[in-house]
């Protein structure tokens, strides 16, 4: 899997000469810092960039929560400076009244905008969040794409229990199709994310949670681990692929046809604690093996995270 490009200091010195007098300060450096910051979040194409209408439906709350919140931030911060302005100590004209006499219009005034936008921002987001409920259904043509997700230390698996198939680090979805998804952690608890496609959602341990998505465009969105899961955190990364009805189609006839099968040793394998996992496939899946985890961590089977697969008991019930 390749990772975000993100270009750093060191790679993007600017071309002009810096100023005599500006040599020894740090301003330049602060001010490339700054630039790189802002090069890349674009590039990244996080929340700002939705590709889908859960994700389009949560920057549309972001932007509408902000606006609201300046109706009460702006005139604040220009009161204030004002404020400042006119009673500095060399303004002979601002009237500075020691009497703490009470004005009850004006208190009303100044107490009932903000209550009102809180009210109102409060009424907004009940709404939305009811709307982006994660698994509220999403008006889609076609049957939905079921997909089954495992966080482990630190990868992700995903079975695609309809097509009998498996992958680590790579999600492929089509175009216009809803995703029902079904997440649970055989390790810590974790956070699934996708910026690009919307709906952050916890993964735990012996619990099942769920989440509706759905890619309005072909593209490659980043997707990761939005909690710290220890070590191995930075590098729990994947890339959902969005493609056509047709190439998913093909994607899976190619899985099918190469690679090993994700059995219950294979599974015992993979649950171990390992760094960058690279993308994996896998042409078959054990029949269960997502409901099997799910037993297997709240019977406490699997002691810690990466813990063998108990085998012997597994084997014994077949």
């Amino acid at each position: 899997m390749e990772d975000w490009p993100c270009p750093t200091p060191a790679l993007h010195r600017p071309s002009f000469s810096e100023p005599k007098g500006l040599r020894r300060s740090g301003l330049p450096r602060l001010l490339v810092a700054c630039a790189t910051v802002l090069v890349c979040s674009c590039e990244q194409q996080g929340i700002l960039d939705p590709q889908g209408p859960i994700a389009s439906a949560q920057l549309l709350l972001l932007l509408n929560s902000t606006a609201i919140m300046l109706v009460v931030v702006i005139p604040v911060i220009l009161a204030t400076l004002g404020f400042a302005w006119w009673y500095r100590s060399s303004n002979a004209r601002a009237s500075r009244s020691t009497d703490e006499g009470y004005e009850g219009r004006t208190e009303f005034v100044l107490w009932s905008i903000p209550t009102l936008i809180v009210i109102l921002l409060g009424g907004v987001i009940w709404i939305s969040s009811h709307q982006l409920d994660p698994r509220a259904p999403i008006p889609a043509k076609g049957d939905p794409l079921r997909v089954e997700v495992v966080a482990l230390d630190w990868k992700w698996l995903f079975i695609y229990p309809d097509q009998g198939i498996a992958a680590v680090n790579q999600l492929i979805v089509p175009v216009g199709t809803l995703v029902n998804f079904r997440l649970t952690s055989a390790t810590v608890m974790n956070s699934f994310f996708i910026p690009q496609l919307g709906s952050q959602i916890y993964t735990m341990g012996g619990m099942t949670t769920h989440l509706n998505l759905l890619a309005d465009a072909p593209g490659e969105y980043p997707g990761f681990s939005a909690m710290f899961s220890g070590d191995g955190f930075a590098d729990m990364r994947f890339v959902a692929k969005a493609v056509p009805a047709g190439d998913f189609d093909k994607w899976v006839a190619q899985v099918h046809g190469s690679g090993s099968a994700l059995d219950l040793p294979g599974y015992a394998a993979l649950a171990k604690p390992s760094l960058a996992v690279p993308p994996t496939t896998y042409r078959a899946v054990e029949p269960g093996l997502f409901e099997r985890i799910i037993e297997q961590t709240v019977s406490g089977s699997q002691r810690h995270a990466g813990a063998a697969w108990d085998l012997p008991a597994q084997q014994a019930g077949g």
